[in-house]
């Protein structure tokens, strides 16, 4: 009997999650029950895969650099990836201003709604704007300085300090690409090995995915509060989801146009990252499954998705920029505040510079709002008002908008690879050989 592929068991795992989580709601026991013997499965899995984020990001971006042998390939790949992840995030920013402009949801919310969407979530609103207020009282270029860390052990040892690692391995593997070859190779040698056994550990630990992904649904499904709030912002939330669908529809064309791979072959290949950035709602989680099927199942060569993929969960964030876009303008609709042309120009700038400093991580999104709020200049009155409103479907976007994330991660990657001649075929197939064409 053939096996079933990976995809399809995360899919089952989270409906059956649902179902579980749906179903034991209705007893008093419950709630507690998966709290206290189901959640900490999910809890576990998200742990290892943040353990095993920083050794993957230091061995495949030693190897991949090492392995180019050129440090001019180099260039040209950081040079690409970085204009590419612009590019997406500001086309983002934009599907997302156009349709919050045709949709306008920020008119269905009426003041009764407002009131108790303020005195639910009001309190977590307040300390999102505080967050964003300490990160706003740093200089320009303070986001630079922070790329680089004085003391690499403690910059690896907090995975919210990714872009840190990632620059001490770059300034390392390209100074192992300086030196003479017969002097870096026992060092080459060395992470090429360490490269195997941590791809390894990121087989084992996908054994429980499924599982895991079951766990991770049940507990969101009965820690789910007061779903009146969510019926009352569906509008909102039915517009972030449309405008992420067309993101994913961009991708799957700029895959086609510029890879001249199908959607099909494409889906297929990232479809557990997809969904494992859904149910854990971090890019930085889900970066050894992103890398690992980028790598083996849409044939991005090693040194261009050891570079892509890890720049693009810090920096790529066009499913958290489409949000913002549609928050900030669902917000000031909501509140009667007027915005001019310019305004939502500033927005495309914010947004696309925030979500460069964004980590990686559940609820970051938020913080970048603030930022981009204050930037319009909406009262700081309405500002903790405006953050209330949309708590209550926050957690469920942010899942959607994660998974978009990880899908801009992957077209990059193709993108870059086919542009250097380093997209060739998958090192494994669990789909039909005419999936490719």
């Amino acid at each position: 009997m053939k096996k079933l592929a990976l995809h399809w068991q995360i899919l089952l795992g989270m409906i059956a999650g649902v179902l579980f989580g749906i179903l034991f709601s209705n007893f008093e026991f419950g709630p507690g029950f998966i709290r206290d013997w189901i959640k900490p499965l999910g809890t576990i899995f998200i742990s290892l895969l943040k353990l095993i984020a920083i050794p993957l990001i230091i061995v495949s971006l030693v190897k991949g650099i090492s392995d180019l042998q050129d440090i001019s390939k180099f260039s040209k790949i950081g040079g690409r990836t970085v204009l590419i992840y612009i590019l997406t995030t500001v086309i983002a920013i934009s599907i997302g201003l156009l349709l919050v402009n045709i949709i306008q949801p920020g008119n269905s919310i009426g003041a009764e709604t407002l009131e108790e969407l303020t005195q639910t979530y009001g309190g977590d609103a307040e300390k999102k704007v505080s967050s964003a207020q300490n990160q706003q009282t740093k200089g320009p270029l303070q986001f630079v300085v922070d790329m680089v860390p004085q003391n690499f052990f403690q910059a690896a040892s907090d995975n919210g300090k990714m872009l840190q690692v990632i620059f001490f391995t770059i300034f390392f593997g390209i100074s192992l690409l300086l030196v003479r070859k017969e002097d870096g190779a026992p060092i080459k040698s060395l992470f090429d090995g360490l490269n195997e056994v941590v791809l390894k550990m990121v087989d084992l630990i996908m054994l429980i995915a499924p599982f895991a992904v079951f766990a991770l649904l049940a507990s969101l499904v009965v820690e789910t509060s007061n779903p009146e709030l969510f019926k009352a912002l569906f509008q909102y939330a039915l517009t972030v989801v449309g405008g992420l669908l067309i993101m994913l529809l961009v991708y799957l064309f700029a895959v086609k146009m510029f890879t001249g791979k199908s959607p099909r072959f494409f889906l297929n290949g990232i479809s557990p990252a997809q969904l494992l950035a859904f149910s854990t709602s971090s890019s930085a989680a889900t970066l050894p499954v992103t890398m690992e099927r980028v790598e083996e199942h849409l044939g991005v060569e090693k040194e261009v998705a050891s570079f892509v993929c890890p720049v693009g969960a810090t920096i790529n964030m066009d499913g958290t920029s489409l949000y913002q876009a549609v928050a900030a303008v669902f917000i000031c609709q909501a509140l009667s505040f007027e915005l001019t042309f310019s305004d939502q120009l500033t927005i495309i700038l914010t947004a696309t510079l925030a979500s460069i400093g964004s980590a990686a991580v559940p609820g970051a999104g938020m913080v970048m709002l603030v930022i981009v709020l204050e930037a319009i200049g909406l009262p700081a009155e309405k500002l903790a008002v405006g953050l209330a409103m949309i708590f209550a479907v926050d957690r469920p976007l942010d899942m959607c908008r994660t998974a978009i994330n990880v899908s801009g991660d992957a077209t990059v990657s193709m993108i870059v690879a086919k542009s250097i001649g380093k997209l060739g075929e998958p090192a494994r197939k669990d789909w039909d050989d005419n999936y490719n064409s």
